[in-house]
């Protein structure tokens, strides 16, 4: 135990802390669950929104943050994809229909 006033102080604070990025890693913990067991576009950015309070906090690393959000959109791209792009022709340019004439 600490002697000192300030290391006193310093440990309770650290208590305090330490609850309450306890708090924050366990709603993230469950968010992320529910938003991978049924992914629907409210739970996912509900869980964005708790990731980017976490990485903002320094509670998890701005990296595992960006992994963490790339892989719930995943899961909504999953749930419904995007319908592939038409090919079109893309038409000839004037220059190319322009021939030399004979003199």
């Amino acid at each position: 135990m600490p002697v000192i006033k300030s290391a006193k102080k310093k440990l309770r604070q650290d208590k305090k802390r330490t609850a309450q990025n306890k708090k924050v890693k366990n709603l993230l913990k469950t968010v992320l669950k529910k938003a991978k067991e049924t992914p629907s576009e409210k739970k996912i950015r509900e869980a964005v929104k708790i990731v980017d309070k976490a990485a903002k906090n320094h509670i998890i690393h701005k990296n595992k943050a960006a992994r963490i959000k790339s892989a719930l959109s995943k899961l909504l791209n999953k749930k419904s994809p995007a319908p592939k792009p038409v090919k079109t022709e893309k038409p000839s340019s004037p220059k190319a229909k322009v021939t030399k004439q004979k003199k």
